[in-house]
């Protein structure tokens, strides 16, 4: 059986240049889960991660299994929201608020992840899974870039994204801040990491 590859499918989201670019960002869906706090320590976010993951790999295997229909699980996502979109700028971690989520193919639905879902809940007992849904997002109109490097060594490009190419195009924030983590924290050096960064955009 072929094994899809949402990531190349959806080549122009996941794989941006290094500048600034628009992009329209069709309706996805994706399994989400919400919380606030730095994710470098507030325990909220570990345990979102590995609710997450684990609903997302059962979710692939059940459809291998049941659908007759594989793909490679996407990568951690996560949409960023602060009261003072400077925050960002500044990496004011603690007043941010974040939804993770993992892409997931066009061929499932609420009903068949709701099924898997319960059964994973039965087998892991991880309490942040009952926080997980599967739920469409539509981004649209967006400008996006690839940041190589540490992620708090994003803020001039975020600077440059928000106080330069925004207001040169006449453009404005319209959703919360978009981040695609294309590098494996765990086996990838900081200088190294690549990320999409991505903002939902409206004309003035």
């Amino acid at each position: 059986m072929d094994k899809v590859d949402l990531r190349k499918e959806h080549r122009e989201l996941y794989a941006p240049p290094r500048e600034l670019v628009r992009v329209v960002v069709p309706p996805l869906n994706y399994l989400q889960i919400d919380g606030e706090g730095d994710p470098n320590s507030a325990p909220a976010y570990a345990e979102a991660v590995e609710a997450l993951f684990s609903l997302a790999y059962a979710v692939k295997f059940a459809s291998k299994k049941d659908l007759g229909r594989d793909y490679v699980v996407g990568p951690l996502e996560g949409l960023w929201t602060a009261e003072d979109p400077a925050a960002f700028v500044r990496r004011d971690k603690d007043a941010w608020s974040w939804t993770l989520m993992v892409l997931q193919p066009g061929w499932l639905d609420d009903a068949f992840v709701a099924d898997v879902a319960e059964a994973t809940r039965r087998k892991k007992g991880l309490p942040a899974l009952d926080r997980v849904r599967f739920a469409a997002y539509d981004e649209g109109d967006s400008v996006q870039i690839l940041h190589v490097g540490s992620y708090d060594d994003e803020a001039p490009t975020l600077a440059r994204l928000h106080d330069d190419y925004l207001p040169e195009h006449g453009l404005t924030f319209n959703g919360p801040h978009h981040e695609v983590y294309l590098s494996d924290v765990r086996r990838t050096a900081p200088e190294k990491l690549r990320t999409v960064l991505r903002q939902p955009v409206r004309p003035l």
